[in-house]
């Protein structure tokens, strides 16, 4: 609004969706110190409107080059932040017109009074964080621009979604019969299309931990029998590298997963693992860092960490979209894990939630189930549900994001957002996945296991076709009936049951993997 006085500025004005609350259990202690630096990413909107249309399928996406020179950040919108940025004491770190990311640096003060906000240190029973309540501003001649301002609260944004049987780490030896199964078995009893997923990228995202190359070569040639260990590489972004922390239970046991079950069923593909720190900024800049990534080219990125939309803002959600609706435009397909504590996704209010990112309408939302085999023949797969302590195939409704197209005319009842998963695979713990991590074989389980689970399958899928199959999601509702999936039918998550088609527990099924390449992305 116009302050009366001739020749004032307009007042600042709020960013759309960027109110913080703290989170529950957490007590302000005290003001952040005044001279502390922090580095904020600011995201700038698209010099035009992204594209809603994707390229038809098996069709070349847009490069990564054309997309910069047409949906990139424009250079008048860069010198602007610039300025602003000049004029507030803040430096200008690093620029990028293809993510439409500029970051700066400056103190506590100075982002204080730039974006509008007050900082504190909070304590909650996980730890300390900087952190703001209320809305960021900005100068109203720069609010058209700026679509977000991510790094000032540096609470932790999310949870690794891996399960351990008993919560701890133990000791398993692969069964092809109930047990635990190496990824390779699981590649075979999903019939997943002949390759090894060669000339293929799969970007996995990591919010901590790390791994040890010994690990890896022990794991891929003595326990998977491979000639030599896939090529791996860390990248790193926000200033976070590969750095395990030799706790096979925490962190490091989801980048390890990660790693091992991707590579173990894609062993000629390229793996590179993004670590960023655990915030919202971090999460997002290792999101778009690998989308954009002109060096490794990524044609598949897997998520396994993600937390219940209500603890994310709404412009966060907004901007990690954008994102994969990006990813979605250049053929880059997203495989996310949608949560290991069932319809009610750990918020324990008694309520169904969603887990994000995976409730984004433009990735591949990845359940859970519980898998039985024999040899090669699956003689048993229902919904994940282990109980409270145990884990559950996290599904439901979003409360952000409406249902998509692609779900129009699934006929369920109380269909009132976008539905999640959309796929499954096996999650429980009790019938989990042979890993080495820290220098000791273990089972693990959890959706965190089934999202590099379909990377993999979508690399082998990418390597048969001679293309990648991008964003799958319409192709796959669109074709389910004709087979490619594993309807589940019996079980449930909590508040909702399996049933025949879709359901908010397992999606459209599990991969049969051979038929999904004939039926559903062959011509």
């Amino acid at each position: 609004r116009e302050v009366a006085v001739a020749g004032r500025p307009k007042d600042p004005l709020p960013i759309q969706g960027s109110r913080r609350a703290p989170l529950p259990n957490a007590e302000r202690v005290g003001d952040a110190q005044a001279d502390e630096r922090l580095e904020v990413s600011v995201r700038l909107r698209p010099k035009s409107a992204l594209p809603v249309a994707l390229p038809p399928q098996g069709a070349p996406p847009m490069s990564r080059e054309q997309f910069e020179a047409e949906y990139g950040a424009d250079p008048k919108d860069i010198q602007a932040v610039s300025t602003f940025a000049q004029k507030n004491g803040m430096q200008v770190v690093e620029t990028s017109a293809a993510r439409r990311t500029m970051v700066l640096s400056g103190t506590v003060a100075q982002m204080q009074a730039a974006f509008g906000v007050r900082l504190g240190r909070y304590e909650h029973p996980g730890g300390t964080y900087r952190g703001r309540e209320g809305e960021i501003t900005l100068p109203a001649e720069l609010h058209p621009l700026i679509e977000g301002v991510f790094g000032l609260d540096d609470r932790p944004q999310a949870d690794p979604r891996f399960r351990l049987p008993d919560r701890s780490i133990r000791h398993a030896q692969p069964q092809a019969s109930g047990g635990a199964f190496t990824p390779t078995q699981l590649a075979q009893i999903y019939n997943f299309p002949a390759g090894d997923g060669q000339g293929q990228t799969i970007a996995l995202i990591e919010l901590g931990g790390g791994y040890r190359p010994a690990d890896l070569k022990t794991y891929f040639t003595k326990v998977l029998g491979l000639k030599k260990a896939p090529t791996v590489v860390p990248v790193s972004v926000d200033h976070v590298g590969n750095h395990p922390t030799g706790d096979p239970n925490g962190d490091d046991g989801e980048v390890v997963l990660d790693i091992e079950v991707a590579a173990g069923v894609a062993p000629g593909a390229k793996i590179v693992v993004y670590f960023a720190p655990n915030t919202d900024r971090g999460f997002l800049d290792a999101i778009t860092t690998a989308i954009h990534d002109a060096n490794n080219r990524p044609s598949i990125i897997s998520i396994s960490w993600g937390g219940p939309e209500k603890t994310w803002t709404a412009s966060a959600m907004r901007s990690f979209d954008q994102a994969f609706q990006v990813a979605a435009a250049l053929g880059v397909t997203v495989c996310c894990a949608s949560g290991d504590s069932g319809s009610g996704d750990g918020v324990n209010d008694g309520q169904p939630h969603t887990d994000f990112p995976a409730s984004s309408p433009n990735v591949l939302a990845c359940g859970g189930t519980h898998l039985t085999a024999s040899g090669t023949r699956i003689t048993s797969e229902v919904v994940w549900n282990d109980g409270a302590s145990g884990g559950a195939s996290g599904g439901g409704f979003s409360a952000q994001f409406p249902a998509p197209a692609y779900q129009t005319g699934l006929g369920k009842p109380k269909f009132t957002g976008r539905g999640v998963p959309d796929v499954a695979g096996d999650a429980s713990p009790q019938t989990g996945y042979v890993v080495r991590v820290d220098g000791q074989s273990a089972v693990f389980g959890g959706t965190s296991a089934v999202a590099p689970l379909w990377a993999g399958l979508v690399a082998r899928l990418n390597q048969q076709l001679g293309h990648p199959v991008g964003f799958v999601n319409a192709l796959l509702y669109g074709k389910a009936k004709q087979g490619g999936v594993h309807d589940i039918v019996q079980g449930n998550n909590g508040a909702y049951k399996a049933a025949p088609g879709w359901d908010p527990c397992t999606g459209l099924g599990s991969p049969d993997g051979a038929r999904l390449l004939t039926v559903v992305f062959k011509p």
